[in-house]
Order: structure tokens, then sequence, then C-alpha cells
């Protein structure tokens, strides 16, 4: 696209919405950046969910949510509303609705937030694959104008606010035909929905635009917040950023870190959820943290000029194009793999166990590489790179009072494509030794991984991270979930919640250890169909629960294997993957770093 986005990529402007209120809880405006989790334990038991939705905000949880997947859970919200306020806590309830109008309505009475699917809503979702005439299409939005008016009558009437919440996996099937499984798609679901609330003088609520795919989240959000500025300044309505079917561990982290961390720092979200496979309390303290990283630096003098162009399409990922260039053997830019950069200290400290690093191995040594370090801010410097005959490696340099994704986006702009970019984590090496690597984790993945997801970057360099063996690993689990660089076995698993069928804890574990050796193959684990077919766009497999102690087995979007028993379905995965010629047997065990294990220190509080 040619526009300009509204948002200045170099300059932390966070962007002004109106306020909503969610109970006593305002979103937006100049409100901080509030913290979501979501209960995991069934609606219908009210003592259980009572007491996990005061754990979370014991925890700092400021808007708890809890499903509702029909109108008989929706009624027993009336009763953990009354257990949580006789225990003396007023953090604010929202109701999370699939399906079914009437629940929502139901639910509308007892809590202070309903979150409604577009996608899911009173719609069609049978991936048919057909031509929607004119008359058709707005036909079918009538019938959803008439089934979700009366909820936002409702809302309206109580002072109940509501997410329009979009799913990249949940899209209907008018969408999808008409817009395809894209972030326009995705735009285009949530402003059909906004539209009939406005037009209802309703305006109390707010935005999300959810994708496993850190790239595609980014994008829709990006482009949603150009659709309503282009809409006109009282479409300025907050967001909810959170990526979906994040997983577990550090990939989890990482992977929230990238989506989440990249919209926070161009000003984009109002509220934060850290959807892990893991109990939900888990959840907040890295919400926290991850806000805490991705504030604005006010100390940080930019320095950049006005009308500064942005080095990449911000809703569409493109790699920057560069030169092949050969540094120490290894091939940097043009088509070639984003690399991995160590230090010569690294280097000699992992040199004598390098087999036992697995795939976490170095690939460029930074202090002999010939690298190029400047300050993109210099002309004179950028214009004496520039004059070089041959492509070069190009870094900024240590000690300089500039925040890493401006920086290295104005460098990006700045630098002829020729040359290729590495990529820091941070400017200034901590001396901090109680700095936790959860800290490290998602500063780098959150500025990286930001970058990584604009096109920019040849390789990286974790200078955050002191243990060798752990940096190392970082860098490769930020590429695997930036999605340029896969090495290892992808996994989407969603957070459980009160519609699970399995635990999803103990079945992704079990899936991970029989399947974790097969490189560049994508396993879905899905709890329910709420999202299963859609966010399985993507994956090879997918392993969802169909019924109670019954899953359904799936190659990409498709069903292929119904109600298996829980006890029997891993096997089966397996032997799924083996029909579709996609197993290999898994190597010889020898002591070296689990995929997603955490040897030198902890990322992970186990609750």
């Amino acid at each position: 696209m040619d526009f300009k986005h509204p948002t200045d990529f170099y300059i932390y402007d966070r962007r002004k919405t109106r306020e909503v209120k969610v109970g006593a809880v305002g979103i937006g405006a100049e409100n901080p950046i509030r913290i979501q989790s979501m209960i995991t334990t069934d609606t219908l038991d009210t003592k259980a969910s009572v007491e996990e939705v005061i754990q979370l905000a014991d925890a700092g949880c400021e808007i708890v949510r809890i499903t509702a997947q029909t109108r008989r859970h929706a009624a027993n919200l009336q009763h953990i509303a009354e257990g949580i306020r006789l225990a003396g806590c007023t953090v604010p309830l929202v109701a999370d609705i699939h399906f079914k109008p009437d629940a929502a309505i139901e639910a509308a009475k007892w809590v202070e937030k309903v979150r409604v699917n577009p996608g899911n809503y009173a719609d069609k979702k049978k991936f048919n694959i057909r031509e929607y005439t004119d008359n058709e299409y707005f036909e079918e939005l009538d019938r959803i104008r008439e089934q979700f008016s009366p909820l936002v009558k409702l809302c309206k009437e109580r002072s109940v606010a509501m997410r329009i919440g979009t799913n990249h996996g949940s899209l209907s099937d008018r969408i999808m035909n008409r817009y395809g499984d894209t972030p326009k798609g995705m735009v285009e679901s949530a402003l059909e929905f906004a539209r009939i609330a406005r037009d209802l003088d309703y305006h109390n609520f707010v935005f999300s635009m959810k994708a496993s795919n850190p790239k595609v989240m980014i994008g829709a959000y990006r482009l949603l917040v150009y659709a309503l500025k282009e809409k006109g300044p009282d479409w300025n309505y907050p967001m909810h950023v959170g990526v979906t079917e994040a997983g577990d561990g550090e990939d989890g982290r990482i992977k929230s870190a990238i989506g989440i961390g990249s919209l926070l720092n161009d000003g984009i979200g109002d509220t934060v959820r850290v959807s892990l496979t893991e109990d939900a309390v888990c959840e907040v303290p890295v919400a926290k943290n991850l806000v805490s990283v991705c504030a604005p630096n006010n100390e940080v003098d930019n320095n950049i000029t006005d009308g500064e162009k942005a080095p990449f399409d911000p809703y569409n990922f493109n790699k920057r194009k560069t030169s092949k260039v050969t540094v120490q053997g290894i091939e940097v830019g043009g088509i070639e793999t984003i690399r991995v950069c160590t230090t010569q200290n690294k280097f000699d400290a992992v040199s004598h166990k390098l087999k036992e690093l697995g795939d976490f191995q170095p690939e460029i040594i930074i202090d002999s590489s010939g690298i190029i370090e400047i300050d993109p801010r210099d002309n004179d410097a950028v214009h004496r790179v520039n004059q070089l005959k041959e492509p070069v490696l190009v870094t900024i340099e240590d000690k300089i009072n500039l925040s890493v994704v401006a920086g290295f986006r104005l460098l990006a702009s700045r630098l002829d494509d020729r040359h290729s970019i590495v990529l820091k984590d941070t400017f200034f090496l901590s001396a901090d030794p109680n700095l936790k690597f959860e800290t490290t984790l998602l500063t780098a993945s959150s500025r990286m991984g930001s970058l990584l997801c604009d096109g920019i970057g040849d390789a990286i360099l974790v200078q955050g991270e002191e243990a060798p063996g752990q940096s190392l690993r970082l860098s490769y689990n930020i590429l695997q979930s930036a999605g340029v660089r896969i090495f290892k076995t992808d996994y989407v698993a969603c957070p459980s919640c009160g519609r699970t069928l399995f635990n999803l804890q103990e079945t992704t574990a079990k899936i991970r250890e029989a399947t974790g050796h097969l490189k560049g193959v994508r396993i879905a684990v899905m709890g329910c169909i709420v999202n299963g077919p859609g966010e399985m766009a993507d994956a090879d497999f997918g392993y969802v629960g169909g019924a109670p102690e019954k899953i359904n087995l799936y190659v990409g979007k498709e069903a292929v294997k119904f109600n298996i028993p829980q006890i029997e379905a891993v096997d089966r995965l397996i032997e799924l993957i083996k029909e579709n010629d996609r197993w290999v047997d898994p190597p010889e065990k020898i002591d070296s770093t689990d995929n997603n294990k955490i040897e030198e220190k902890s990322a992970v509080n186990p609750a």
C-alpha cells in the first residue's frame, strides 16, 4: 500500500483514543495499559471460578475474562459475580462469547464487558467456497444486524463495555470469500460490527485483531489503525492486543513479546493479554513485565528529522532486499537465511561443547567479521558506507542514546539496500547481576522480533543475555517465533479456558515429547473448536478437542479423523504424520539443550 501510516515509526507516540469504561476501570485515553487474563475453570463451577478470579486479581490482573459458551453458562455468571463481590474483589468481569447470541444477552446482565467474535457471532463459518453477490452479501449483513442489535442496546442501557474481537482463525465465509484469510478481511469483519454499534449510538467498545502468526497480527492491527484514522477522529476506539495460541515456556513468551511488543513499541495498545498454555496466573507477571519493557524511554533522544521515510511496508511482510556477502565462510544477505552471531568471548566459552548445543550453533563471530558500526543519524558515516564498492555487514554502535527499534529502522532507511544489517537487542550491556532472564528474553524478542517482522535484519546478535548457550538459544527461538527461520517443530497451542475439553498443558507436553524432532513441521493443539480450523490454517497437523475425552485430528484445515479416545490420540497423531510422509525417526538422545527448556536460568516460575 502506498498510503502513509498514521503512526510515526521513529518517535514513540501512544495512539490517542477515547476512554472506554469497564466497570470502574478505564481503558485508553490517559489510562495506563491494562493487564488482562482469562480463567481456565469450568464456568458452571462457581466456587472454583470465584477462587481463580480472585487469584488473578491478587496477582495484578485488572480485567478478568470468563467463557460463556451457552446461555446456561452465561446465567451462572450471576453467581460468580456475586461470589467475587462478596469476597471484596472489585475486578471487572468479561464474558467471552462465541456462536451464541442468547448467551451474550444473558451474560450482559451480570458482567462489566462482553467480548464478541464477529466471525462466530450469528455468522456462517463452514469454509464454503463460493462467490457472494452484492445482494447476498448485504442480506447477510442485515441478518447480523438483526442478531447483534439487541446485545448492543442492552450493553448501552446497562453501561456494559464490549470488545469486538476478530480472530484470524475464525473469519466468516462471507469475509473469507470476499477478502480472503487476510488482515484486510480481519479489519472489515470488525468494522461490520462497529458500524452497527455506532448506528445505535453505542461507543463503549474496543477492538482486537488476534492471530497466532505475529506478522499477520501486527499487519492487521496497523491496518485497523489506518482504517479508523481514515474514518475520522471519532473512530478513536482503544485496542486490546494479544497473540492467540502463543504456546508455553520460552516459545510462548517470545511469540507474545514479538507480536504485542511490536505494537506497544509503536504506541498501539491499551489493554494486553499474554496467552500462555500454562496456569492463567502465570500470564499476569509476564504481561506486566512486557508492558514495562516496552514503556517509552524518555531519556532516549532519537533526534530523527521529520518526514523520514519508513523503510518497510507496515501492512505486508517483505524482506529488505540485500546483496549476498560471505563472512567467515557463511553467506549472509540476499535470499540466505537469517544468521546468528555471537562474540569471541561467548564462542570461546562454548567452543568445547558445540555438539552439545544441538541446533543452537554460533554462525558468525562478530569481533572478526569485519562489521562496520555507525550512528545512523551521522550522515557522513552513512555516506562513507554507501560509497563502498562491495556490500558489507553494518550495525549500530554500542553505548548510543537511540532506541533500538527506531535506530535500526533509520539505518535501514538510509543505508543502501545492498548492505546487510546485523540487529542487536540492546546498545548497553547490563551490569545488573540480578537481571532476570525473562526480562532479557522479553526485551530482545520485542525489539528484534519487531524489526524481523518489519523485514529488517540479515543476522542477529543477542547482547543482553550473558550466558553463552542461553543467548544462542534465545537467538534461534526469536527467529523461529518471528517465522523467519524454522529450525525445529513449530507448535500453535491455545491457552486453556472453560471451553477446553482436555488438559492442555499435559497434552501439549506429551505431543512435544513425541514430535519435537520433526524440524519444520507445524502442529496445532487446540482445546476446542472455536478457533481450531482457522488458527490451524498455517499448521500441517491439528489436534483438537471435539467432545469430552474425544479428539479430532486435522490435516491443515480438514478434519480427517473424528472422536478418537484421548488416550489413543497422540499415537494416532503420529500415525497421521507418517501417513502424510512427514515423519522421521528421532535421533539418539545425547546430553543437549532441550528446544524449549531453560537450562541456565528460568524464564518460567512454575505455579
